[in-house]
């Protein structure tokens, strides 16, 4: 058998003309529903949410995107996504920047440095940590994280960096974007450093033995072939991290302090898009009210799905310059 008959990609024995089994007429019907139920939910969500949102949409449109203000005030109504998106981005993001060598260098620890001892209860306290309900984080945040920012980190971060819009003069509120920035990067840690690690034991041994064969030091291997060859799956994970921060709401509700307003001083208090929505949904004073946080809602899906398929576009192309096609053919 020649190489190419090995890499060719399998053919799929057709389904017609072939011995009826009741197994194989099973696995195509559940697997059919389940991947149809599944499309079907997706765009059930999304017409709910565009059906809630209509009153909102046709009274401010798309200006609705870019204006700050948040006026609940009836018979004055007048609402805008603008603060919350610039929250939901900022917090996002920078959250998302505190975790991202963090959760590599728990990976490549567990995977490259630490004795086998220690990698199963180690690899078990980092997904307990994913387990732990967000309002409890949250709790935390209040309790603990807060005051700690608030009395120690933040002065000195004013002191050292204060010629830096973003390190301005601390709140004397506990509430603050820097305490939800903290808590963000402790929920989306797990999750990049569980996929990283996947994809670093995932490359093969040969290359790494290889490498260190040639002289290399640890390190060296480690950024000459673990991270070139994992590089399009980190990407894909820290998107998805993005988008699991953009999409939190119970933790950072308990920790931001709900103010609508747009400004790069991180020890001010301020509010996002999943925030909002979890906080005010339940009191909304009028249809409009409840119409605009749907709006808001049909935003945030939106952010999400361009994540989504943010993170598949860049593992296509970088599987693609890697020289793999689907099915395994180069």
């Amino acid at each position: 058998m020649s190489a190419a008959d090995l890499s060719a990609e399998p053919t799929r024995r057709p389904f017609t003309g072939r011995r009826v089994r009741f197994g194989d007429v099973s696995l195509q019907v559940v697997a059919g529903a389940a991947a149809f139920g599944a499309t079907l939910l997706v765009g059930l969500i999304v017409w709910k949410v565009v059906e809630g949102s209509r009153l909102s949409l046709s009274t401010f449109g798309l200006g609705f995107i870019t204006r700050a203000e948040w006026n609940p005030t009836v018979g004055h109504e007048v609402y805008g996504a603008g603060s919350f998106i610039f929250g939901t981005l900022l917090t996002s993001s920078l959250a998302l920047l505190l975790a991202t060598p963090l959760a590599l260098g728990v990976a490549l620890f567990l995977t490259e440095l630490a004795p086998r001892v220690v990698q199963a209860p180690i690899t078990a306290l980092v997904e307990t940590l994913a387990a732990v309900p967000s309002v409890l984080i949250g709790l935390w945040g209040i309790y603990v994280l807060g005051p700690t920012l608030r009395s120690q980190i933040e002065p000195w971060l004013h002191s050292a960096f204060g010629f830096i819009p973003l390190f301005g003069n601390p709140s004397s509120a506990g509430a603050s974007v820097f305490t939800a920035v903290i808590v963000l990067a402790i929920m989306i840690l797990p999750i990049v450093s569980s996929i990283s690690r996947e994809l670093f034991r995932g490359v093969p041994p040969e290359l790494k033995e290889g490498a260190l064969a040639l002289g290399t030091t640890r390190w060296e291997m480690v950024r000459g072939v673990v991270f070139p060859y994992a590089r399009g799956g980190i990407a894909a994970a820290l998107i998805l991290g993005l988008g699991r921060a953009m999409g939190e709401a119970i933790a950072v509700t308990q920790v931001i302090g709900g103010t609508p307003t747009i400004q790069w001083n991180l020890f001010a208090s301020g509010d996002t898009l999943a925030s909002k929505i979890a906080a005010s949904y339940q009191g909304a004073p009028s249809n409009l009210f409840s119409s605009s946080l749907v709006y808001l809602g049909l935003i945030l899906l939106v952010l999400s799905l361009l994540a989504n398929i943010t993170a598949q576009w860049i593992v296509r192309s970088v599987a693609r310059k890697h020289g793999v096609t689907r099915g395994g053919r180069a």
